[in-house]
């Protein structure tokens, strides 16, 4: 009987990872020929395949396709690819590239993302509580909630369009992704407060989850980080990764990813911390990238990024007050975010042309704030209007990323200063030997 449930469910599962995949695959193209990420292609691909556009044509068909039950095993299979694709990214940062106070810098960075986004949003909150916000929710309440979802970055979108480009390593790249996973690890701890608020749990939950997250990292870069040093020996010996190595690999950042979850931090950090801690040795890196990352960003990525915009409804954004609403939530966001990295990359020493780049990429909000909103719909603490508008959002500041990086750092120039990095390269390196 258990063996003929199972069957029946992954007869079930099959056809809509097929559906799904090759709906990503398409959008994902026509995203690339439009001179977009295919991220981009793929989140709009679930949102085509959710109850906006499929499920308004075919509902019965788009309800037999993405059962209950389906979707569970669709979001835990997103969960996983997500989980390792971050892995991976923290893995392939070059630790020993890093330019002298570039920590600071990043921090820098990343503050001046967060605070105007957070100052914005609260201010246009209290202005929109009585328009909004369900009745049961106070003014602060509601306004921090949505300043919280502002100061997002999309870390796992900002990642793979550095990565298609290239730009991972450059003094760019390292900084922003950086700056994106403490803006994103930062919204987090505000959304465990506003959850513990919301549930009249107290401060002490929220603080449970800052203190286990903040162990975890520490624990992760010293203790686990020297356990981890044999790989690095045995890829070097052989050239490849063994059985052996395999299983550590993929269940240390499961593991991660899981205990990030379980505290209240949503497991890609996990991961990302998991990959940070892993060897620096680049013939690991490079096997481990070899191994991993085909299978993760062609089948279980596109999952994720596919399957968020599957609970997305864009039909409750209507009206000329509602429209009004979002206009003043959208220019808060694009605001506090653009011009406030961009100041802030002026201030600590780059030219103007880097600053706007930067602040362009991280203005990107991808599906992190839907993963955000999401949460918040789910508890209660927001309406089905405002969430339609924050998806608006986080598809306007993505399509924008990418043409504005463009604008600010053409193909040509952009390629120069990744010259100019290579040529930094050996005499950092030179230097760090020395000292």
């Amino acid at each position: 009987m258990t063996a003929d449930v199972n069957l029946e469910l992954m007869l079930k599962v099959f056809p809509a990872l097929v559906l799904l995949l090759l709906v990503a695959w398409i959008c994902g193209r026509l995203a690339l020929m439009v001179m977009q990420p295919r991220v981009l292609g793929e989140m709009v691909a679930g949102v085509l395949l959710g109850p906006t556009l499929f499920g308004a044509l075919l509902p019965e068909t788009q309800a037999a396709l993405f059962t209950p039950e389906v979707r569970s095993v669709l979001y835990v299979l997103s969960t996983i690819g997500l989980t390792l694709y971050m892995f991976l990214v923290g893995a392939g940062i070059e630790h020993g590239r890093k330019m002298p106070g570039e920590v600071g810098k990043a921090g820098v960075l990343a503050v001046s993302g967060i605070l105007p986004s957070v100052v914005l949003g609260f201010g246009v909150g209290l202005a929109l509580h009585g328009t909004l916000s369900r009745p049961d929710i106070s003014p602060f309440e509601f306004a921090l909630f949505l300043g919280g979802a502002l100061s997002l970055t999309a870390f796992p979108m900002l990642a793979r369009i550095l990565y298609e480009r290239g730009l991972e390593n450059t003094r760019l790249g390292r900084l922003t992704l950086i700056a994106a996973s403490i803006d994103d690890a930062a919204a987090w701890c505000l959304l465990a407060v506003l959850t513990a608020m919301h549930l009249n749990t107290g401060a002490s939950g929220a603080l449970r989850t800052i203190l286990l997250a903040g162990a975890f990292a520490v624990v992760m870069l010293t203790v686990v980080r020297r356990l981890l040093r044999p790989l690095s020996a045995a890829v070097a010996r052989t050239g490849r990764l063994g059985p052996t190595a395999m299983y550590v690999v993929v269940l240390v950042p499961l593991t991660a990813g899981w205990f990030t979850d379980w505290i209240g931090v949503y497991a890609v950090f996990g991961g990302f911390i998991a990959g940070v801690a892993m060897p620096r040795d680049a013939v690991f890196r490079q096997a481990l990238h070899g191994r991993m990352m085909d299978v993760v960003s062609t089948l279980l990525l596109p999952t994720f990024f596919t399957f968020s915009g599957l609970n997305t409804q864009l039909g409750g954004l209507a009206g000329g007050g509602l429209l009004l609403a979002f206009a003043a939530i959208l220019l808060a966001g694009f605001c506090g975010k653009y011009f406030g990295c961009s100041l802030a990359m002026r201030g600590i020493g780059f030219g103007w042309r880097e600053s706007y780049a930067v602040g362009a990429l991280m203005n990107a909000r991808g599906l992190m704030i839907l993963i955000f909103i999401n949460i918040g719909l789910a508890q209660g603490m927001i309406t089905s209007e405002l969430f339609a508008m924050l998806v608006l959002v986080a598809v306007i500041t993505t399509a924008g990323a990418l043409p504005l990086y463009k604008l600010a750092l053409p193909d040509r120039l952009e390629r120069a200063r990744t010259a100019d990095d290579a040529e930094e390269r050996p005499l950092e390196q030179a230097g760090e030997r020395v000292g």
